[in-house]
């Protein structure tokens, strides 16, 4: 599974969410930016340095975003039951993830402008677990990553 992390109309680079691998494509297959796609790569000949997207199993656009909404009573709950820093990792009904993470209060905004800012770890996470989107709420104190279909 790779993640998207540039792309243009003429070439495009894929990091492999599992061991980090980065692949500087010769040419665009048709991805876009935050793109999560299943597939294989080999070496462009002749020199080998640039490689091809030479199969592609699926192909689907991932998204973060910031949520007006509150995090859920669970995950208050979660984050009252754990020491500021902490972070709880639990599976969603379906398919997914939520982390809790416990922040002190007066620094919640700057853990959610955190969160957004690292997209590529964000949305590696999101490819590995097979989602499309991460949503993340907040609350003094608690921040809540929601990695949803």
């Amino acid at each position: 599974m790779f993640l998207v992390t540039a792309a243009d109309e003429r070439t495009a680079v894929l990091k492999d969410v599992n061991d980090g691998q980065v692949h500087a494509l010769s040419s665009n297959p048709g991805v876009e930016l935050h793109d999560a796609v299943e597939g294989i790569v080999a070496p462009d000949p002749p020199m080998d340095v640039s490689w091809r997207l030479v199969e592609v199993e699926s192909r689907r656009p991932l998204s973060i975003e910031e949520s007006d909404e509150s995090p859920t009573a669970s995950t208050r709950e979660i984050a009252a039951g754990q020491e500021v820093g902490g972070l709880t990792r639990k599976p969603r009904a379906g398919t997914g993830e939520i982390h809790v993470l416990t922040v002190p209060e007066e620094d919640t905004a700057g853990a959610v402008r955190d969160v957004l800012d690292d997209e590529e770890t964000t949305l590696a996470r999101a490819a590995r677990l097979g989602v499309s989107r991460v949503e993340v709420r907040s609350a003094p104190g608690v921040v809540s990553v929601r990695y949803t279909p």
